[in-house]
């Protein structure tokens, strides 16, 4: 299988590369990256490609990707509404694979948090905290928004209609059905999220932590084998572990 890395000067990129190159899987990977001694595109004939990126380099992977008819992974967070549009299009033509987080872990813990959510209700307030290191550039980060979302999910409700970012001031008391979500950043943490369900009796706390970037490399290079010879349509990492049973 040849595959395409795009960001493989980035921390994540260089995890990737290192990864594919270990695995017999894949016959040739394709080092893609604006900075000097990468290549800028990749061949027809490329199966698959994985891109971490930036969110305003998306538009135009993609555009590549349906050019060379290959299955696209997409693991950049922090797109705006016309880039996430250009994404919908062209899994018209492409299969694409799209998660803010590609860890087994984190996408078993949605589950945990859709189903807790649904039984708890929302006689238990919801928090969403999640820490990075200090370079990262989006906040709150794509994996708490998956979890926030999954949390309305579970309580059948629309995120942005009970969403709150943060609180500063005289906020007044904790609506009911509000779901929060906080980002902390410093120093090198990979990735911590915690999903907090606070009753007045009791607290119940479910958390993750990535040790090494590895957890996600490991799974996007999972979802490149995956979604060869797919559907042209958009895939998430629950179809790619086969969770939406």
């Amino acid at each position: 299988m040849k595959i395409a890395i795009l960001g493989a000067a980035g921390r994540m990129g260089q995890m990737l590369c290192n990864l594919a190159s270990q695995n017999p899987e894949f016959e040739s990977v394709v080092k893609c990256d604006i900075v000097d001694g990468y290549e800028k595109t990749w061949p027809e004939n490329t199966d698959a490609v994985i891109d971490f990126t930036f969110h305003s380099a998306v538009p135009a992977n993609i555009a590549r990707a349906v050019e060379t008819k290959s299955a696209y992974v997409l693991g950049t967070t922090g797109l705006t509404a016309e880039e996430e549009q250009a994404v919908t299009d062209a899994a018209t033509k492409i299969p694409v694979v799209k998660s803010a987080n590609m860890s087994l872990g984190v996408n078993l813990l949605l589950d945990l948090v859709r189903r807790a959510a649904a039984v708890l209700g929302t006689d238990y307030d919801i928090e969403v905290v999640e820490m990075h290191h200090r370079l990262k550039k989006d906040a709150p980060s794509g994996t708490a928004l998956m979890l926030a979302n999954a949390a309305a999910d579970g309580r059948n409700v629309k995120l942005e209609d009970v969403a709150c970012y943060g609180r500063e001031g005289l906020v007044g008391e904790r609506p009911e059905g509000e779901i929060a979500l906080h980002a902390l950043r410093g120093g090198s943490v990979v990735g911590d999220h915690t999903v907090m369900y606070a009753s007045n009796v009791e607290r119940i706390e479910i958390t993750h932590k990535a040790q090494s970037r590895e957890a996600f490399a490991a799974g996007a290079l999972r979802a490149a084998i995956w979604a060869k010879g797919k559907d042209a349509k958009i895939y998430s990492m629950r179809d790619v572990l086969n969770l939406n049973d």
